[in-house]
């Protein structure tokens, strides 16, 4: 091994075993994750500072990097807070990288410690993969904490490398994810584009990759937070870099934004709701609409409206990848009608069927639509819509089996991204039944129920082989997916009857 490698798994070894100290203080991976941010960012802007580099940056000298090594005890305890509290107020990605920050490592000792630790590494000499390791192995240890919610916010890297092998993006061209969560997309396009096997980049075309590729919305301030950083650290913007992070919710209007890209998870869960307190004071909640002039139905669906909204971000010729819920793909009334204008304004060419058991969060079924936007046209712009099943029969697990990139790899072969229209399909109903990849019609989707999307056409084992029933907590879940989804339709059947 060189000495490259060994100093890279012996930073990563510090960097874990510092996380394993603070969580017997109660300080979970999230609240770390947030710390080693600041820190980094503080420390990283500190060795721009000097030469070779001698940058100008914008932090005030009584709150750099120098001003927190040279304390100890209560006065580094108070001066960090402090530190926190000021730079949050800043302008640019500094403010944005340090918005409703707070010290959550309450011994002084510890955090001197943590300061020690970042302080005896030059990170603006270390590689942009190893940095990126560190902090992408932190977030995923994040998201497997499942109390926190975080695995909401976090995509599996495989699932999404695999759709940005069947996209494949160019340069110069731009790429937004309107809920960004820790920046997982982002990260496998600038990968894809980077990589000297898929192009050589000019100078100009790799400023355009750092600068001006890249547009995301995320709500929530502490994962806007690790976004942004993770992407600094894997060369993505700059100390001085326009906000390419939006806090706004992409939902509430038309920025006028127009891209040749959108690849996105919109987060799970099917409503949109707003809380507040009502006259008698207690917390309360309600469905929120979004009266959009350019969307096709209103609706309180939350994956529906993000449907609609990412087909308007598209260029004319723009194109999309987006992971999406089951229900989108059956739900009658307004997805009814945005499934049909949907085959009619896009060219919606593949669906890719996902297995349970690779999502954080348990029992979520889910696809990943491609589709590309087209002019308009008084023919339906969808002639065939390609589904590969890689649900039926098939078992995954975070812990013990999780999906791996190559399990996607037959999939991909099958999309064929450089020529979506020389595809075969696998699936033959008399040699082969069990084929995982078939086409159907524009004219057959459109005379299904509901115009539904939701299709099989594999023997499910499960279903006849008792020895191949799932496990205890995969069927338990199941259930109350069913159960949750059944209550949500019928609520919405009601609130149809009273005229809500």
């Amino acid at each position: 091994m060189s000495n490259e490698s060994n100093n890279t798994s012996s930073i990563i070894s510090k960097v874990w075993s510092f996380a394993t100290v603070l969580r017997d203080d109660g300080v979970g991976y999230g609240d770390y994750l947030e710390q080693i941010t600041y820190l980094l960012f503080l420390k990283m802007a500190d060795e721009f500072s000097k030469p070779p580099y001698n940058r100008q940056l914008p932090i005030p000298k009584e709150y750099n990097w120098e001003s927190l090594v040279a304390k100890r005890g209560a006065e580094l305890e108070n001066h960090y807070t402090n530190l926190l509290r000021e730079l949050s107020q800043s302008k640019g990605i500094l403010g944005q990288i340090f918005t409703k920050s707070q010290n959550k490592i309450q011994d002084p000792a510890k955090l001197f410690k943590l300061i020690d630790m970042i302080d005896k590494e030059q990170w603006s000499t270390m590689g942009a993969d190893v940095k990126g390791k560190i902090y992408e192995g932190l977030l995923e240890k994040n998201a497997e904490d499942t109390k926190s919610g975080a695995g909401q916010y976090f995509t599996p890297r495989a699932l999404i490398r695999a759709m940005v092998e069947c996209v494949r993006p160019e340069p110069m061209k731009t790429i937004a994810d309107p809920a960004c969560g820790t920046g997982g997309f982002f990260l496998a396009a600038y990968d894809f584009i980077a990589n000297p096997d898929n192009y050589s980049l000019t100078r100009e075309q790799k400023e355009f990759l750092k600068h001006k590729t890249f547009f995301g919305n995320e709500i929530v301030a502490g994962t806007r937070r690790m976004a942004l950083m993770n992407l600094f650290l894997h060369n993505i913007g700059d100390f001085e870099s326009d906000n390419f992070i939006s806090p706004a919710d992409a939902l509430i209007s038309d920025s006028g934004l127009r891209v040749d890209y959108v690849l996105a998870n919109p987060p799970f869960g099917k409503k949109s709701s707003m809380t507040f307190t009502n006259d008698e004071g207690e917390q309360d909640s309600e469905d929120l609409t979004y009266n959009r002039q350019d969307f096709w139905v209103t609706t309180s669906n939350k994956q529906l409206n993000f449907v609609q909204h990412i087909r308007t971000m598209l260029k004319s010729d723009g194109r999309a990848a987006v992971v999406l819920p089951d229900n989108v793909l059956f739900e009658g009334g307004a997805g009814e009608t945005i499934r049909k204008k949907l085959l009619e304004t896009t060219n919606l060419h593949t669906i890719l069927r996902l297995p349970t058991g690779i999502f954080y969060k348990q029992g979520v079924k889910a696809n990943v639509l491609f589709f590309d936007n087209k002019p308009a046209s008084k023919n339906a712009q969808t002639n065939e819509i390609w589904f590969y099943d890689f649900r039926t029969n098939i078992k995954f697990s975070l812990k013990k089996s999780p999906m791996r990139f190559e399990d996607l790899q037959d999939f991909i072969n099958c999309y064929n991204p450089t020529n979506i229209n020389k595809r075969k399909e696998t699936y033959h109903p008399d040699n082969n039944p069990e084929g995982r990849w078939r086409k159907f019609t524009y004219d057959e989707i459109i005379e299904r129920d509901k115009t539904s999307l939701d299709i099989t056409w594999i023997k499910d084992k499960s279903l006849t082989d008792l020895d191949n029933l799932p496990d205890p907590d995969v069927l338990a879940n199941d259930i109350i997916e069913n159960l949750k989804s059944g209550i949500e339709s019928f609520e919405e059947i009601m609130l149809t009857i009273n005229g809500k």
